[in-house]
């Protein structure tokens, strides 16, 4: 969900050269922020501005890189539309990033649930939270992530995943594939980089090591030995059986425009493994639930980002969740 995203770097600069009021006024929604520590873990916590009594709760589960807390202010319109369903929202800086201690490319699938389960319990503990009815949120990698918590916390009242993968591998090789023919590459360049994924592959399921990685003719630079940890522990990543083994309700959300991940897989495999499923399809959405034309533009994705964050999302992405929520069973 970190493509092209430059909300921050591009806001600082466009603050200084004028229009501020307007920007300003995009950018104050309707909640309020607190900070919190979650174990070693630095987060927030948005709640909805006036409501009275214990709320219910959203969980944040990050996609791949080194996200913080508010995804550079990504996350900010979402919890907007959570908070006027009366629903608090919980995100934290993954390890290692903005001051929260670790490194979130030394965890597994395995380690990033017992992280979100943590962030559960603590919010439970917590008067304002109202323990039945706390969900998770998450995109792209949080795929193989909440399904293992909703397996591990039966009671949790929702989860809403959005452009999640199932299979590890079948979804890199989808990427890589959809990747080269979006760039137009040649049959050759698409043979070359099937046989470099392809080596690569091989090396992670004999248990290699970096070393002898990078020792590889066609090895990337730009894989670094904390990334060929990441890819050892969680290569082999499927959520299929943890998806049948759970019975919590999903929302579905899907971009038609995705080439990060075959959504008519990931749809059929949800299907059939999930028996209280909503799902909605956006046919102009990529995998960051934008639409394409604004996220292939640097120009429109830096402005729509400043001036009308809230359109930075594809049509009804916000009041479909929205609507998800204030339906929920008290």
């Amino acid at each position: 969900m970190r493509s092209k995203i430059v909300i921050a770097a591009a806001g600082v600069a466009l603050l200084l050269a004028g229009g501020v009021g307007v920007v300003l006024h995009q950018h104050s929604y309707d909640m309020r922020e607190e900070r919190v520590t979650i174990g070693a873990l630095d987060g927030v916590l948005a709640k909805p501005d006036r409501v009275d009594g214990p709320v219910g709760l959203v969980v944040f589960v990050h996609g791949d890189g080194p996200v913080n807390a508010t995804h550079d202010g990504f996350y900010r319109p979402i919890w907007e539309a959570f908070a006027r369903a009366g629903y608090a929202s919980l995100s934290w800086n993954k390890p290692g990033v903005a001051g929260s201690a670790g490194n979130w490319l030394h965890q597994s699938m395995e380690d990033r649930a017992d992280e979100v389960t943590g962030a559960v319990e603590w919010a439970r503990s917590r008067a304002d939270i109202d323990g039945h009815r706390i969900g998770l949120w998450g995109a792209s990698q949080a795929g193989w992530v909440m399904p293992k918590v909703a397996v591990r916390v039966p009671d949790l009242a929702f989860v809403i995943a959005v452009s999640p993968a199932v299979n590890w591998l079948e979804q890199g090789r989808y990427h890589l594939l959809a990747r080269l023919h979006a760039e137009g590459a040649s049959p050759a360049e698409i043979t070359a980089a099937t046989e470099r994924s392809d080596m690569m592959r091989r090396l992670l399921r004999a248990g290699a090591t970096y070393g002898e990685y990078r020792r590889q003719p066609g090895a990337d630079a730009n894989i670094t030995a904390d990334r060929w940890t990441f890819l050892t522990k969680n290569h082999l990543a499927d959520a299929t059986a943890d998806l049948t083994a759970s019975r919590v309700p999903v929302l579905l959300l899907l971009g038609g425009r995705d080439i990060n991940v075959d959504v008519a897989d990931t749809e059929a495999v949800y299907r059939k493994t999930t028996p209280i499923l909503e799902v909605r399809r956006y046919p102009d959405a990529t995998h960051s639930m934008i639409p394409h034309a604004v996220e292939d533009s640097t120009v429109r994705m830096t402005t729509t980002a400043l001036f009308t964050p809230r359109s930075l999302f594809t049509d009804g992405f916000l009041a479909d969740q929205r609507q998800y929520l204030e339906t929920r069973p008290a």
